[in-house]
């Protein structure tokens, strides 16, 4: 929770030099402004909560009462004026924090349903920080995928790399980072080609943030195109 309280106090800072214009802004997002990004970021601290009363009750609580009322909760927030923003923010966060601090230790064990199936609520507090660091890059107002910490960038990577592992659509690659020291395959390694760079840049590209261009491949050629995360 450290991690995530300075994460969330980042992403209060650059919110909180949002103007109404600022908020109209487009984001990385496909057809997100910069107001569905925090919006969504408020809802998903909501979700959470959900999830954590769910895994400390034993109670059936889903993340969101529906796909469609989590989009439109995402549209009707997104236009809110940039004091509803930043109050929404700091009271999800608030909840949120209070979630964790009520779940005993035996809860953590617990499995919940998420939006994309059942996972342990203990990794529910990493997938908030993980929701804030990459949709802080998002709002495209200076925080990039070099900001975040090293610690976050592996895991992130390693986690990332994982979800690669059965799809069909993965292509094969090595990936080598922390000055070549570290790597991950994808794929038959064989005819692979060997991709290096930072695990950020790396971590960044294969979600989708970043273009790879500071990336290298050996040997050279164009980077292959990963399949869309998440």
């Amino acid at each position: 929770m450290s991690e995530v309280d300075a994460a969330t106090d980042r992403l209060l800072r650059t919110a909180a030099r949002f103007d109404a214009a600022d908020l109209a802004d487009a984001s990385l997002l496909p057809g997100w402004t910069r107001g569905h990004v925090l919006a969504h970021l408020a809802r998903n601290a909501d979700g959470l909560v959900n999830l954590l009363t769910a895994a400390r009750t034993g109670e059936h609580v889903p993340m969101y009462a529906s796909d469609a009322a989590r989009e439109a909760d995402i549209t009707a927030g997104a236009t809110r004026p940039p004091e509803a923003h930043l109050d929404d923010l700091r009271r999800c966060t608030d909840r949120f924090a209070e979630a964790v601090a009520a779940m005993p230790v035996e809860a953590w064990a617990a499995s919940v349903q998420g939006r994309r199936g059942p996972l342990p609520a203990a990794t529910l507090v990493w997938g908030r920080l993980r929701e804030i660091e990459v949709h802080h890059v998002d709002l495209a107002a200076g925080y990039q995928p070099a900001d975040w910490s090293e610690a976050f960038a592996h895991r992130l990577l390693h986690e990332v790399t994982a979800g690669l592992a059965d799809r069909a659509d993965a292509p094969a690659m090595v990936l080598r980072f922390d000055g070549v020291r570290h790597q991950l395959v994808v794929g038959a390694p064989a005819a692979a080609p060997t991709i290096t760079g930072p695990a950020s840049e790396l971590a960044a590209w294969l979600t989708g943030r970043a273009d790879g261009r500071t990336l290298t491949v050996a040997p050279d050629r164009p980077l292959p195109l990963p399949p869309e995360w998440m």
